[in-house]
């Protein structure tokens, strides 16, 4: 969601700052800016006396580019600052609402005052409406309808000359979710990051002719032009950055040492964000999958709980966890909610496990019946959802502490909090809407079906080899699927030109069709919804008429025949339908029938397959229809807040 870049060095950040903006676009945002400290010279070259001194800042509600040039103009150079994206929850997207904010002290004159304290924040405050009017008491004047401003005012309040302790009474009040990076006037060569329920985490640069310089971020991929070597924060940490040296202390103002918060190594290169030869990101994702899901099962030899031992750091907890549970719980959101109802069908028919898949926002806010012997299992891209991770430790609170996540992020909030894991290997997905994270999703969700099966002794040494076979296939068979693109683009034309759209799934793939709609609807902005095909008639049938395109997910399966005689409902009331069918499926395109053949059916695994054309079909169509493909309106990539 929203993106903090920090910096404190002897020589100028600003470019450091945007470039770091730039990383996170991806991620969504409608405005940003940057603050910057002119309060001490830039190696090698004196500060002007005609510059402005003290806090000085860049706000716009148009891309990062525009920021740069009008950073530019400015002439803004500065050796210590803040920068930020933001996705609007509390006032609308407009530049007095953007960040940095400021706090130019108390009183009705404070307008005209030198600010006193730059703040970027990523979260939510809670109770912010009654800290407003505690400090509006006092004399603050707000500008904006932010939550974030009461923050920068609050720190304003409680500075008696030492930034950190200004900010860790300030955070000890903050109801919610939080991480900040801020400025005071008085101490120009100084960053103070606090965290608690939304990411940071600390750069620490390389020494060369001087000392180090340091950042700060809430995604390490902001600093990959600058530093692979991350200190990832804990929940409550406070941060102190100065020029070649830091410290992390805890909520209670006591330092941690290197053993606690250790300096890891992230390999984030330059070529993981490089579009090459595609138009958009997501088209690049799309094609990236053969590879993402080739790695993701890389080293998969056989089938062993161990696979879920977080990469053997927790040796062997995986085969005490599968045999104490006996049943599943799944935790999720969005695309990662329909990869964990895909899930629930292998789960249940092939370990023959209980199992309930739940939209992580509504689970955590009703009551519900807790058993220790449940695996709850997370699912997230990135590792830092707000709702997945709150509704995982609301399960942990009941006393279901047998946890495991699927989650593309090995540094994330997820791992670090659940007991078992499997890492997938998708690479770094920039565009909004998931795609190659998706697929991974279910290719470690079916290795789990098959850990659990075995562990209870329902996987027999020649399914574990037909399955191990079939995965392994799958980078093959997905190239195959890939090459169906330009009879996607055919069915895009058409869809380009509607407002609504059906898509229609049975049993394993009614979480495809599901999925499927949701591509259409975020890039494409159409109107599409997904059913059980056997529920047209108990009302979406009357929906349909030749104005609104009905897609179906038809494998050769044991629904096959059912599934035929919905998509004859549709015909007899006139409407068209575009079908994806096994190619033994025996459906015969012609007047209302559109037919693409999959290359080979693909039984079990066959959603990893089908999900491919839908979601290469919400790309085309949203390229016709010239929507911004890879940041679509209103929607951000990481939602880290609630």
């Amino acid at each position: 969601m929203c993106g903090i870049v920090a910096a404190v060095a002897s020589t100028d950040v600003v470019g450091v700052l945007v470039q770091g903006l730039q990383r996170l676009e991806y991620r969504g945002y409608d405005s940003c800016g940057l603050a910057v400290h002119r309060g001490a010279p830039l190696s090698g070259e004196p500060l002007g006396a005609a510059a402005p001194r003290g806090l000085v800042r860049a706000r716009s509600t148009a891309r990062v580019a525009e920021l740069m040039g009008q950073v530019r103009a400015e002439g803004l150079r500065a050796a210590t600052g803040i920068a930020h994206t933001r996705w609007a929850t509390h006032g609308a997207p407009a530049v007095h609402n953007a960040h940095p904010h400021f706090s130019h002290g108390p009183g009705a004159d404070a307008a005209g005052r030198a600010p006193r304290v730059a703040l970027v924040h990523n979260g939510i405050i809670e109770n912010h409406e009654a800290l407003r009017a505690e400090l509006q008491a006092r004399g603050y004047v707000f500008e904006s309808q932010t939550d974030t401003e009461v923050i920068a005012h609050l720190i304003d309040s409680l500075y008696d000359g030492d930034l950190l302790e200004a900010v860790r009474a300030a955070t000890a009040r903050l109801h919610g979710a939080y991480a900040i990076a801020v400025l005071h006037h008085d101490e120009p060569q100084r960053v103070v990051g606090a965290r608690a329920g939304s990411p940071l985490v600390l750069g620490i640069g390389a020494e060369a002719d001087g000392p180090a310089a340091h950042y700060l971020a809430s995604d390490a991929l902001a600093l990959a032009d600058v530093t692979n070597r991350i200190v990832f924060l804990a929940e409550g940490d406070l941060v102190d950055v100065s020029l070649g040296r830091y410290r992390i202390v805890g909520a209670d103002g006591r330092a941690l040492d290197a053993a606690a918060r250790p300096v890891k190594t992230v390999q984030v290169g330059s070529q993981d964000v490089a579009l090459g030869p595609y138009q958009h990101y997501m088209q690049k994702e799309i094609f990236e999958q053969p590879r993402a899901l080739a790695d993701t099962l890389e080293g998969v030899e056989g089938i062993v709980p161990e696979l879920f031992d977080d990469h053997g750091i927790r040796s062997r907890a995986a085969w005490r966890v599968f045999g104490e549970i006996d049943r599943v719980l799944i935790l999720a959101c969005g695309t990662s909610y329909y990869a964990g109802c895909v899930a629930r069908y292998w789960l249940e028919a092939i370990a023959r496990i209980p199992t309930t898949v739940e939209i992580a926002s509504e689970y955590r806010y009703r009551d519900s019946v807790p058993d220790p012997r449940t695996l709850v299992v997370t699912i997230s891209q990135s590792g830092e959802t707000a709702d997945t991770l709150a509704a995982l430790r609301h399960a942990q609170s009941l006393g279901m502490t047998n946890t495991l996540t699927i989650c593309n992020v090995a540094t994330s909030a997820m791992v670090r909090e659940c007991e078992l894991a499997y890492v997938t290997r998708a690479g770094v997905e920039i565009g909004v809407a998931s795609t190659k994270a998706f697929t991974t999703q279910l290719a470690g969700l079916f290795l789990l079906t098959l850990a659990l099966a075995q562990s209870k002794g329902r996987l027999s040494a020649e399914d574990e080899a037909r399955h191990l076979r079939a995965m392994r296939h799958l980078p093959v068979a997905l190239q195959a699927v890939l090459a169906l693109e330009p009879q996607v683009i055919r069915w895009a034309e058409d869809f380009a030109a509607k407002e609504h759209a059906l898509f229609l799934g049975r049993g394993l793939h009614y979480p495809i069709a599901l999925e499927g709609a949701l591509k259409l609807k975020e890039i494409s902005y159409i109107h599409a919804e997904a059913y059980p095909a056997g529920e047209l008639k108990h009302g979406p049938l009357a929906l349909v008429t030749s104005a609104m395109p009905v897609v179906t997910v038809a494998p050769n399966d044991a629904l096959l025949e059912k599934l035929k005689s919905n998509m004859q409902e549709v015909r007899a009331r006139g409407g068209v339908l575009y079908v994806l069918a096994d190619a033994d499926t025996h459906i015969t395109g012609g007047d209302g029938l559109h037919v693409i053949r999959m290359p080979e059916h693909y039984g079990a695994l066959s959603p990893i397959l089908h999900v491919v054309p839908l979601q290469l079909l919400a790309y085309h169509t949203a390229c016709l229809r010239g929507t911004d493909v890879d940041k679509p309106r209103n929607l951000a990539k990481s939602v880290t807040v609630e």
